[in-house]
């Protein structure tokens, strides 16, 4: 089954490893000052903590039979000492820790977010993008609790449980053989569980996953749902995803559920016990003070093993949380620098293609030896039929796919021998979907360029014909985009899309369907900014409407993944091959916007 549909639970490649969990450790150990400060505290407040029972012990068997009211006085102001030491460590402790796993969430999310920076566009071509957000928010909140709080709980839990054995084994050897000896008997239940345990909380975390995707989905899509009325089918499916999950988490309620029973009855058996043995099998030896503070040691042995159960059922969720976010971290970048990279130096803008064949898929070839040379300065219009292989075309150039046969060269410079950031950065891309930011018009202008003044972005707009339509905005240039452009016509975001390239200054421009969003009459508009954007430029041009491109030096015609022919407008006109075909094919769609260039090449007859 696909794995980019909402409703389908994801496989993990590999589970948690070893070698993941050595990188959850570098996170805990960028805090290693604080978690050692919070052991130290949580250490002395134990060990000062657990002199209570025998405090109790002593003026039981000794100042209150002797009648000595100074010395039981003593002893209760030396408990309650203890006790508030206990509670004022365990104060600034939590404080320490908290601290801790707000440094951990940042370092975790800066990183994975960081890697989803770098990843190829597959990765998200194959995932909804609802169950990639899920993990860099929730997830990440999850497991760096467990990191800080359940790591160092489980460490002085542990610590606890060991003192107390020293202390209960001071007080009584036989009573303290008896408290210890359900242990064993708890260990293997929860290994014999574990297998289980994890599966229900990886089930867990893919319903999670789901209905975050459907959620995120439905948002995006709520035009189209209310357009037809879809509402309640929208329900039906948010009902069903959230039955999925109440039962997947009400499974891990369940084995959860029976690690806690176990560990309650295993406890409350041996604390009754305790009493027991020491009332009838060892008496006279044990007193009563005895009894009292084994009775307390009892108690204070099994809640932390009561609670290593609970931390241990917070680790097995995790676990499922963390697994998600390192198959997501250990996903391979694919495109990244080669070893020996160089940085590519300032270049004219010459493109060759270099028999190159591709496919996105092993097997499947989408180019077939495709071949030629754009010259610094020269506008290649590229056209033909839907999957042709046009976009694949100048994602190559731009080097967004590894090439697998053949060689794009850059002023000589294979794609493949330069780094990325010196190749992109002397690129400018303009595709159909113009992506605009949350924040001002300015800052969205202002992206092509990040050091660019207030005066370059209105120079550019006014180039391009935006300065018009953006002074007539609430707050002009300041005025605060809408999530995704929310606000803005097509044309508009279009618009702020080619002035953020123009912004940048590219050597080499790429047009994919860019003008394909704008009508008619705001392509005329904006045709003079286009041309000045070209101007100078080595530029590739996809575009649908062919009486954008008319202008172009060549026009290369594409199908099946070859050049079927190439040649100027008028050249390929007269020719009268693909070119012409699909020319005369949409003259017909629209008459109007071929026919300034049907009557040039001698078509139509002068009225």
């Amino acid at each position: 089954m696909a794995r980019n549909r909402f409703d389908v639970d994801e496989t993990l490649e590999a589970p948690l490893n070893f070698k993941n969990l050595k990188k959850v450790m570098v996170y805990v150990m960028r805090c290693k000052g604080r978690m050692l400060s919070a052991l130290l505290l949580s250490g002395v407040g134990s060990v000062i903590g657990l002199t209570g029972p025998m405090l109790v012990q002593y003026a039981m068997d000794h100042s209150i039979p002797e009648g000595n009211m100074k010395q039981l006085i003593q002893l209760s102001i030396l408990l309650g000492v203890t006790i508030l030491i206990n509670v004022l460590f365990t104060a600034v402790r939590r404080i320490i820790v908290a601290q801790a796993a707000q440094t951990m969430v940042h370092d975790i999310r800066r990183d994975l977010f960081a890697h989803l920076q770098v990843l190829p566009f597959s990765y998200y071509d194959n995932r909804p993008h609802g169950k990639i957000l899920v993990r860099i928010v929730h997830y990440v909140n999850s497991v760096s609790d467990v990191l800080s709080n359940g790591l160092l709980d489980f460490i002085i839990e542990i610590i606890n449980v060991i003192f107390i054995i020293i202390f209960m084994f001071q007080v009584s050897v036989p009573l303290a053989a008896v408290t210890v000896a359900g242990l064993p008997v708890l260990i293997v239940f929860i290994l014999l569980i574990k297998p289980k345990q994890r599966r229900a909380y990886q089930q867990v975390s893919n319903k999670n996953s789901n209905l975050n995707a459907y959620v995120q989905e439905s948002i995006e899509g709520v035009k189209v749902t209310q357009a037809f009325n879809r509402q309640e089918t929208n329900l039906g499916i948010l009902d069903r995803l959230i039955e999925e999950r109440r039962k997947a988490w009400m499974r891990t309620v369940y084995i959860s559920n029976s690690v806690w029973f176990s560990t309650e009855t295993i406890s409350q058996i041996v604390f009754s016990l305790v009493y027991i043995v020491g009332a009838y099998a060892l008496h006279p030896m044990a007193s009563f003070g005895v009894l009292l503070a084994m009775g307390t040691y009892a108690s204070k042995f099994w809640q932390p093993i009561v609670n290593l159960a609970n931390i241990y059922n917070k680790f097995i969720d995790a676990m499922a949380y963390l697994e998600r976010i390192f198959e997501t971290m250990n996903e391979p970048p694919v495109i990244e620098d080669c070893p020996g990279a160089v940085e590519l130096p300032p270049i004219t803008g010459k493109v060759e293609f270099d028999h190159v064949s591709f496919g996105y898929e092993p097997g499947q070839k989408i180019l077939h030896d495709v071949s030629f040379t754009a010259q610094p300065g020269e506008s290649i219009a590229i056209v033909g039929p839907t999957g042709a292989g046009k976009t694949t075309i100048v994602n190559l150039i731009s080097r967004f796919y590894n090439i697998e046969e053949g060689a794009v060269l850059i002023d000589g410079h294979s794609v493949m021998d330069v780094t990325l950031h010196s190749l992109r950065s002397q690129m400018g891309i303009m595709l159909q979907d113009s992506f605009v930011f949350s924040g001002t018009i300015a800052d969205n202008i202002r992206y092509g360029r990040l050091d660019a003044s207030d005066a370059d972005i209105v120079r550019v707009s006014k180039l391009l014909c935006a300065d018009e339509f953006i002074q007539k905005l609430p707050h002009g240039y300041e005025t605060e985009v809408k999530e995704r452009g929310g606000g803005l016509s097509q044309g508009q975001k279009q618009l702020i899309a080619f002035a953020r390239t123009l912004l940048a200054d590219p050597k080499i421009l790429v047009l994919d369907e860019a003008t394909s969003s704008i009508d008619t009459s705001t392509e005329q508009l904006l045709q003079r900014g286009i041309n000045l954007l070209l101007k100078g430029r080595t530029s590739f041009i996809i575009a649908h409407r062919l009486s954008t491109i008319r202008s172009c030096t060549r026009i290369m015609y594409i199908d099946g993944g070859q050049i079927k022919e190439a040649g100027s407008h008028d050249e390929l006109m007269a020719k009268k091959g693909y070119y012409y075909d699909l020319y005369m094919a949409q003259y017909r769609e629209d008459p109007e916007d071929a026919s300034p260039a049907l009557s040039q090449a001698g078509e139509l007859s002068p009225a």
